[in-house]
């Protein structure tokens, strides 16, 4: 029995469902049951029927499983798959800012911890974030912990007031905009295509700006043939996948989230077959927590 065959008899024995980011390898990719970005797989987890949650990603997104389907079994492949910029923010400032700003609005990506979350008014992903913010009533908005898509946010959102927080994806911070450059030198032809977690520097050279889950978007349904990718190269896998006759440029040799490639085929099987990686969560950290989770499915879908 190949290692695949052996990971589909395990989810029917235990009632099993993959959830995969973009991110992780694509072998992984190629056995999930859904594969998405943040804010796809969390409204995906809502509505799942399956008892068990394998989630192929990093902790937060984990927790955020659990925190979102107490009842269900939520398994992650690898434990030590984190991501530091979830933790790139303190609750001490949160208190600080809120005793300084009356109206202010925690808003907080849901790349961060539940610890985070627990203190926060309501959550985004890339994907969200300025639709959220813009229909928020506050005009003080404290964006946490990425301060690059907090500034991207802010640049399109200039009615309102943020105060920033000093967090990012060390992935995305890593892009330059000399890179960006280089890269559009060789492949003249080619679209940018850029994460708004990058800085505002690479942010200005890119013809489309937005979420993975926007850039496959984008490159699927453009009429052009070429394009400079500015993410984590794992969003490869479904661009070519999506786009056989494309052509996906790297736009630099830094775009590796080493947490995201610590899941694999090897460490999915073992977690369906020894029930390990179990994700918990204290009930009141998850009610906490869940208030602003529910709060940006609901803004969101508006």
């Amino acid at each position: 029995m190949t290692l695949v065959e052996e990971i589909e008899q395990l989810k029917k024995e235990k009632n099993a469902v993959v959830l995969a980011h973009y991110y992780v390898n694509d072998e992984v990719q190629a056995i999930a049951d859904y594969v998405g970005d943040s804010y796809y797989l969390a409204k995906v987890a809502v509505d799942l029927k399956e008892s068990t949650i394998v989630f192929a990603g990093v902790q937060f997104m984990g927790e955020s499983a659990k925190i979102l389907n107490p009842e269900k079994t939520v398994l992650l492949p690898e434990p030590k798959a984190d991501c530091p910029m979830a933790h790139m923010a303190e609750v001490e400032r949160i208190e600080e800012v809120r005793r300084e700003y009356d109206d202010v609005a925690v808003v907080c990506y849901i790349n961060s911890t539940a610890e985070l979350k627990m203190h926060s008014d309501v959550c985004v992903t890339s994907a969200n974030a300025m639709k959220i913010v813009k229909a928020l009533p506050n005009k003080n908005i404290f964006f946490i912990p990425d301060e690059n898509l907090g500034r991207y946010i802010a640049s399109k959102v200039p009615e309102k007031n943020f105060i920033f927080n000093d967090g990012y994806c060390h992935v995305h911070k890593a892009v330059t905009a000399d890179m960006i450059k280089r890269a559009k030198e060789s492949h003249p032809e080619a679209e940018v295509l850029i994460h708004p977690e990058c800085t505002l520097s690479v942010l200005e050279l890119a013809d489309y700006i937005g979420s993975t889950s926007g850039i496959i978007d984008y490159a699927t349904k453009s009429d052009k043939k070429e394009f400079i990718i500015s993410t984590e190269l794992g969003v490869l896998y479904q661009l070519k996948k999506n786009n056989p006759d494309k052509v996906f440029y790297a736009a630099g040799s830094v775009q590796i989230c080493p947490n995201m490639k610590k899941v694999t085929l090897e460490k999915v099987r073992d977690c369906l077959r020894d029930n390990t990686g179990v994700v918990e969560v204290s009930e009141e950290k998850r009610e906490k927590s869940l208030v602003p989770l529910k709060r940006m499915l609901e803004l969101a879908s508006l």
